[in-house]
This record gives C-alpha cells, structure tokens and sequence, in this order.
C-alpha cells in the first residue's frame, strides 16, 4: 500500500471515528470536516515540541486522536475523568492502530497529577473547563519550557494577563482557533 493510499485510509478511519463519537454524543454537532480542521490547529501550535503531551479532557477524541494521527513521533496521553469516553478512545486507539504511542487514562486531572502523571512537554486542551482552572491545570501537567496550547471561544480574549504573569507563561503566536503559551523554562 502507497503512502498516500495509507494516509486516504487513516483519515477515512479519522472521520469515522469522530462520527461515532459525535453520535455517541461526544462531540458537539458540527460537520467532522470542520473538527478535524480546528484540531489540525493544534497540531500546527505543537510544532517544535518533541516528547510527550497530555491532552486534557479528552473526550471525543479531539485534538487527541488527530493528534496522535499526525504526530506519531510524540507520545500522547488522552485524558478524561469519564470512563464511558476513555473506554471509547481505548477502542478507537486500537482500531487506529496507535497504541505504541498513545495511551488513556481515566482520572480527574488532580488526580492524574498527584499520581504524578506530570512533566508533559506539552498539553492541549479544548472545552476542558473555565480559563483559569484550565490554565492552572494545564501549567501543573507541563515541565518548565514546557507549551500549553488550548482551544479559544469564537470571539473574545479569555486570558486574564495578571493570571498568565502569575503562572510563569509567555504567551507565543497562534491562529485564532487556539491559543499557545510557554512555561517559563526557569518555574
């Protein structure tokens, strides 16, 4: 099989695979077209970060699962705190065949963290929660220099400075879908 033969087949399966979760009522009702598009944006904010990343409240799927399809050389771990979900994206792991580098982890994200589920490169997230818990959630899951990059509403700027300052982020360019910020490398 081609590569591009491969690639036309991966995203079929993609698109699949976030149909089912959308029917599953895990993802909101836009066309998977569009989802995908908007997690690609992600993928995009990630570029330079190697190693690990935590995708935080997982859910359906998104980014994670386009991640992991168009970042193979990173190790991702979907996050969620509802089983029903994180058992659905077990099952769509296997079925994408990317077990080698992706793994799923049913927990509240304080949890994960006490159990010392910490020191990601990176971590994404989208619709995890209000800004600041997110924010604050996302800097404990990251080492120092670590990115956070996290999904923006369609209008209006949610990042209090005062609150980016306390927590040691930079913030860093990024497309109007999302947001990117660096941890200070000496937090």
């Amino acid at each position: 099989m081609s590569d591009q033969t491969r690639g036309a087949e991966v995203e079929k399966q993609l698109h699949e695979a976030l149909g089912r979760s959308q029917r599953l009522g895990f993802l909101g009702d836009r066309p998977i077209v569009e989802v995908i598009e908007h997690a690609r944006s992600f993928v995009t904010a990630l570029d330079g970060v190697t190693g690990s990343v935590i995708d935080l409240g997982a859910g359906g799927g998104v980014p994670g699962l386009v991640v992991a399809i168009d970042r193979p050389d990173v190790r991702l771990t979907l996050l969620d705190r509802r089983t029903k979900r994180t058992d659905f994206l077990a099952q769509m792991i296997r079925r994408l065949d990317l077990s080698d580098h992706v793994s799923v982890l049913a927990l509240d994200v304080d949890d994960a963290i006490r159990l010392g589920h910490v020191g990601f490169d990176a971590a994404v997230a989208r619709g995890f929660g209000p800004p600041e818990f997110t924010l604050r959630s996302a800097v404990r899951c990251v080492r120092p220099g670590g990115v956070i990059v996290i999904s923006e509403p369609p209008s209006g700027d949610r990042w209090e400075p005062q609150l980016v300052q306390e927590l040691g982020l930079t913030r860093t360019e990024s497309d109007e879908r999302v947001v990117r910020f660096v941890l200070d490398p000496a937090t």
